[in-house]
């Protein structure tokens, strides 16, 4: 059996308003191992976006352990936890978040800048992963000269350029036409087979069933 790349304990997040305490996430476990694909399922308010920014170090839980690619998450300072997100997980999400006025090359090789790897390599790895993504004619295109299919691509292609260890996915086809989605999530089925683990958030049931096993989330806990 392959090693925990996430290994949840007792999770839970707790958001204060007023004086009104609201647990967004009570006593979540999870382990997700490597060369998994796993969905993370459920409807609007049921706490899959916010064990989705926990689980990509974008926010902190209130209690429980979160050990992600045998790194404690709860010792690290906003530094180290920054460092850690950005060599472990590529982010795609829904709305692509590109940059507008950069080419598709641009916004790919962008996290690299974060790594401190020369422009000349930069550029080179990023043309390969747009290349590997059918992309290799859109390279000089800015995110308003492709389609959303190909902007998703793109945002795939920038979330592999780093090599993470985890695909994180939400919503990936939340802004595509059925044809696209289908595409992109056949382009997940295929860096799946290719050994990558992925963790696709989603509360569509029907795109849920891409993945080899479904994680349902209700009310803020692990319903199945």
């Amino acid at each position: 059996m392959s090693a925990p790349l996430i290994s949840v304990q007792g999770l839970s997040r707790i958001y204060r308003t007023g004086r009104i305490d609201v647990a967004a996430l009570r006593q979540i476990d999870l382990v997700i191992r490597e060369g998994e694909f796993v969905a993370i399922v459920g409807p609007s308010g049921s706490g899959k976006t916010t064990l989705m920014n926990i689980l990509g170090c974008l926010d902190r839980p209130t209690n429980g352990h979160y050990v992600l690619a045998g790194t404690a998450v709860a010792d690290l300072d906003d530094n180290e936890l920054a460092r850690l997100r950005s060599r472990e997980i590529g982010f795609i999400f829904q709305s692509y978040n590109l940059l507008p006025r950069m080419s598709a090359l641009e916004n790919v090789a962008a996290p690299l800048i974060y790594q401190g790897m020369g422009r000349r390599d930069r550029e080179a790895r990023a043309r390969a992963a747009l290349e590997r993504l059918g992309l290799g004619d859109r390279l000089a295109h800015e995110p308003t000269e492709l389609s959303g299919g190909e902007q998703q691509r793109v945002a795939i292609a920038r979330a592999l350029v780093t090599e993470p260890a985890i695909l994180l996915a939400d919503e990936p086809t939340g802004n595509l036409d059925s044809a696209s989605g289908a595409e992109v999530i056949e382009l997940l089925h295929e860096l799946h087979r290719s050994g990558r683990t992925i963790v696709l958030i989603t509360h569509d049931g029907d795109v849920a069933q891409a993945a080899e096993r479904q994680v349902h989330v209700r009310d803020g806990r692990v319903a199945a």
